[in-house]
């Protein structure tokens, strides 16, 4: 969709959410999760808190889900059906981060991935990574799976602490740069989300 660029992860819990924020912040974006999966801990209401103006810049899901599970699953549970294809996207003339959930194969429903949604609308795409035991091999993993469905790979963003022994095998390996790295933000608010903005805006804003 013009003008959107999706965050994809290479695993779940690795900090695409904290990463959005930031990089929502550093654009003047605005941010979409189309699907979420657990209403107790949405990710939509946690950037409305860590966004400057968050309330005019968070945008509903396209789909709710009840249970903090895999979507398919919680999908399910709530006997609701996903079409992608039938989202309805939000009405704004300015960027937009869109947030996948899990890793890129992570299923959105029964017959689809994110990676089948990202590529049905042509999203180009930031990877986000972590260095942990594994992280070369599911990183490489992703970029191959992103790479053959065609998927515009826009580069990767770290988030938390270096490994640069794993990072330069990851690029060297792949041909993808990273782009930027996001630090562990130990106090998470708006100021943290803004300072670490600030100091990635300079290099974002020449890349996306």
């Amino acid at each position: 969709m013009h003008n959107s660029i999706a965050i994809a992860g290479i695993h779940t819990g690795i900090g695409k959410t904290i990463v959005s924020a930031v990089i929502a912040e550093a654009l003047g974006a605005e941010y979409w999760k189309p699907v979420q999966a657990g209403i107790k801990e949405r990710d939509a209401d946690l950037l409305r808190v860590l966004l400057t103006n968050g309330e005019q810049r968070v945008h509903e899901e396209a789909v709710l889900l009840s249970q903090p599970l895999s979507p398919h699953t919680a999908a399910a549970a709530d006997k609701v059906v996903i079409d992608y294809k039938q989202f309805m996207w939000p009405n704004t003339q300015n960027k937009l981060i869109v947030e996948t959930a899990g890793g890129i194969l992570s299923p959105m429903y029964n017959d689809c991935t994110m990676a089948d949604f990202i590529t049905h609308y042509k999203l180009p795409t930031l990877l986000v990574s972590l260095n942990y035991l594994g992280s070369i091999n599911h990183t490489l993993m992703t970029i191959e799976v992103m790479k053959s469905r065609g998927i515009q790979l826009l580069g990767i963003i770290m988030n938390g602490l270096e490994n640069e022994s794993s990072e330069s095998f990851i690029t060297e390996s792949s041909r993808v740069p990273i782009l930027a790295r996001i630090p562990f933000i130990k106090e998470l608010n708006n100021e943290a989300v803004k300072r670490t903005a600030l100091q990635l805006k300079p290099i974002l804003s020449k890349l996306l």
